[in-house]
């Protein structure tokens, strides 16, 4: 859910608690937090690139 004000978020609140349900909110854009989920994942599946501190600029090609 999404609320778009304070009063919608505190009514959210009051209606979790009256029926006993976790509620969290984040400050985060749920597109970003989606990508720093599957970002997690891949490092998990170890699918990273690894370059050393010596190959780092030619890698970023400066």
């Amino acid at each position: 859910m999404h609320p778009k004000n304070k009063v919608q978020l505190t009514a959210l609140k009051a209606m979790a608690k009256a029926l006993e349900i976790n509620f969290e909110t984040s400050e985060y854009n749920s597109d970003f937090v989606a990508k720093i989920q599957t970002s997690k994942k891949e490092i998990e599946a170890g699918k990273v690139t690894r370059v050393a501190k010596e190959d780092l600029k030619n890698f970023l090609g400066l």
